[in-house]
C-alpha cells in the first residue's frame, strides 16, 4: 500500500473523520464503521486533506483535465483544497468549480461558483465519501448544460466498498452508468489490512472482535463485483 494511503488513514482516525462503533448509514444499515467528513475542520487539516486528493486524483487521471467541480454542500471546499494542492504539489493549475443550491439572480449571477465550465472542457467530480449515485444524477445535468463538456471522472475520500442499488459497488455502478472512471483515496479494504491488529497511537484500534464485526457487515452488505 502506498505511503500516502497509509497516512491518510491515520489522518481520518487523528481527525476523528473515521469511527468505530455502532452506527446507522442514511440508507438504515446498521454498520459497524463510518466516515464523517465534517470533521475536518482547520485549515491545516483541509490542506492535508487536498493534498491527498491531489496525490489520488493525479494517480488515476493524470493532470491532463481543466475543471475539478465539488458539489454543493460538502463539495466546494474540497474542490477548493485539492485545486491549490494540485497547484502547490505538481505545478499545474486547475480550475475549481461548485454549484449553488439556489440560483443567484444579481451580482455574480447563475448556479456555478468558482470558475465557468467552457466548451471542451475535462472535468473531474469530487465528493466525499462513496455515493448511491443521488448526487452523480444531480451534478451532471448541471456540469453538461454549461456546453461541450467532457465529464472524465469521480473522486471521493473513501470507497465504502458495500452495495449500490444493486449488487455491485455504488462506484462500479456509476462507472457502468455514467461512463465515469471512479477512483477513492483509500478503501475499506485498505483501512482494514492497515488498522487491523496494529498499534496505533498507542492502541489496536480493529481487534479480532471489530474486524468480525467489519466482516459479518461485508457478509451482509458487501459489494459483489
Amino acid at each position: 500500500m502506498e505511503t500516502y494511503k497509509q497516512e491518510f488513514i491515520e489522518f481520518m482516525v487523528d481527525c476523528e473523520v473515521l469511527k468505530f462503533g455502532d452506527f446507522v448509514t442514511k440508507s438504515g444499515r446498521k454498520t459497524p464503521f463510518f466516515v464523517n467528513t465534517g470533521f475536518y475542520r482547520t485549515g491545516a487539516q483541509l490542506r492535508r486533506l487536498g493534498g491527498y486528493y491531489a496525490e489520488a486524483i493525479k494517480n488515476k487521471f493524470g493532470l491532463d483535465f481543466d475543471v475539478l467541480f465539488g458539489p454543493a454542500y460538502k463539495g466546494i471546499p474540497l474542490s477548493v483544497a485539492a485545486a491549490i494542492a494540485v497547484s502547490e504539489k505538481y505545478d499545474t493549475d486547475i480550475r475549481y468549480c461548485s454549484n449553488r443550491k439556489e440560483i443567484k439572480d444579481h451580482g455574480d449571477k447563475g448556479i456555478l461558483l468558482g470558475s465557468p465550465i467552457n466548451d471542451g472542457d475535462k472535468v473531474v467530480i469530487i465528493e466525499d465519501v462513496t455515493t448511491a449515485g443521488t448526487s452523480i444524477e444531480e451534478t451532471l445535468p448541471i456540469i453538461k448544460a454549461q456546453g461541450d463538456v467532457q465529464p472524465i471522472g469521480l473522486v471521493v475520500s473513501v470507497d465504502r466498498m458495500e452495495r449500490g442499488q444493486g449488487e455491485k459497488s455504488a462506484l462500479s455502478e456509476i462507472e457502468e452508468k455514467y461512463g465515469l472512471q471512479t477512483t477513492a483515496i483509500v478503501t475499506m479494504a485498505e483501512v482494514v489490512e492497515h488498522l487491523y491488529n496494529k498499534e496505533y497511537n498507542g492502541k489496536i484500534i480493529i481487534d479480532d472482535h471489530l474486524k468480525s464485526q467489519i466482516d459479518a457487515y461485508y457478509e451482509q452488505y458487501g459489494a459483489k463485483n
